[in-house]
């Protein structure tokens, strides 16, 4: 199936090119191979170390899979904001289209809510700020954005008292000086996620390159979807940087105290912390380097993490490590992606530069990418992430 030359296209079919085949490539290609069946796509990708042929160098291997626009809102990022609560709502019916093609084992979604704490005053301060702005942000599917705000509901986000985040979560230490709660947020499992996808665009006959692309323009496609990561700079000059994050994966051993229920989010001595369930053990971040193409893992990355998360979690030291392992986030100057049409080329569609959050910004992606190759307009939310955001007059 994946061909290391280039697939013969169908007579009479249109041609979509993908490149780059981690989360956001794989879940573009597969909707894009699904809309329609006058359409061949192919996904340039050169990296199929990971299992069954997953690409195990991107950053969504390495990713937490946390579904999280409210515990991650932030004074002043009203776009991003918008952006990923639009995602979050098209999550259950991407993952129900995804379904039958889940591997046998762990599921894709990990946890169904998220706990997000503060363990001192300064970051109590700092997180009660950000939530009453989240609580405040206008709906981002009402264009006239009126009414009074998100449309929010307690099952998005709600304060708790430390007594009902110890009935949440008992194995956390009594260490929170304000907690928030958000069941319609969550994680999937990268890993499963990325298997599944695989999976879905094989069962739709999508065809894999096994080689970089130097140049945009050597693609042979009518169309051509960049989702590239970092690579994206390279190929479209866009400014797209990587940022190192670091995550350990632990593993439970025998007699160990349970992990978290749900995903627990904490500010510890000002740094950002969470913890994640997943099969059998637990994953650890979220470190944050500007060091360039950098993927080894540091003694002092890893220090910290163990330091906090025990902080919040003290049974974790009877954890097995498992792996310690880091990828690059591609980062954009507001955090936002590139998602649309490229202005200069009318070939290409952006998909690309989303951070932390190119697994939680999935669905909408897809659904960005789906309207621009129909010639429809992109979904509302998406409109700040437009590609010529930073070149316009």
């Amino acid at each position: 199936m994946d061909d290391p030359e280039r697939p013969a296209a169908r007579s009479g079919a249109r041609r979509v090119a993908v490149v780059g085949g981690s989360v956001i490539g794989l879940a573009c290609a597969w909707s894009i191979a699904r809309s329609g069946p006058a359409t061949d796509v192919v996904i340039h990708e050169p990296d199929d170390s990971g299992p069954d042929g997953v690409p195990a160098k991107g950053a969504a291997w390495v990713a937490g899979g946390m579904l999280a626009p409210f515990s991650e809102a932030w004074p002043g990022e009203e776009a991003v904001f918008a952006l990923g609560v639009d995602s979050l709502r098209r999550w259950p019916g991407f993952l129900a289209a995804l379904e039958p093609h889940v591997p046998p084992g762990p599921p894709v979604r990990t946890a169904s809510r998220t706990h997000m704490l503060a363990v001192d005053e300064a970051d109590a301060r700092d997180l009660d700020m950000a939530m009453e702005w989240a609580a405040r942000q206008p709906d981002p599917a009402d264009s006239a954005h009126s009414g009074p705000a998100l449309g929010i509901t307690d099952a998005d986000l709600r304060r708790v008292t430390r007594r009902e985040l110890r009935e949440a979560e008992p194995s956390l230490a009594r260490v929170a000086r304000v907690a928030y709660r958000m069941d319609s947020e969550g994680a999937v499992d990268n890993r499963v996620l990325l298997a599944a996808l695989t999976r879905a665009c094989r069962a739709e006959g999508v065809t894999w390159v096994r080689g970089a692309v130097a140049s945009v323009d050597d693609v042979d496609a009518d169309r051509v979807v960049l989702a590239a990561g970092a690579g994206s700079a390279a190929l479209a000059g866009l400014p797209v940087r990587p940022v190192k994050g670091e995550v350990l994966r632990l593993r439970a051993r025998p007699g160990c105290e349970d992990p978290p229920r749900g995903v627990v989010r904490a500010f510890v001595r000002g740094r950002p912390l969470y913890l994640v369930p997943r099969d059998g053990g637990l994953v650890v971040g979220a470190t944050q380097y500007e060091h360039g193409d950098d993927r080894q893992v540091t003694v002092g990355g890893v220090r910290d993490l163990l330091a906090d998360a025990e902080t919040v979690f003290p049974g974790i030291g009877e954890y097995e490590l498992a792996e310690a392992i880091a990828g690059l986030r591609p980062m954009s100057p507001d955090n936002l992606p590139f998602l649309g049409a490229d202005p200069a080329d009318p070939r290409l569609i952006h998909a690309t530069g989303h951070g932390r959050n190119g697994i939680a910004l999935t669905p909408v992606t897809v659904a960005a990418v789906l309207a621009t190759l129909q010639g429809l307009a992109v979904p509302a939310a998406a409109r700040a992430a437009a590609p010529d955001r930073f070149t316009r007059g």
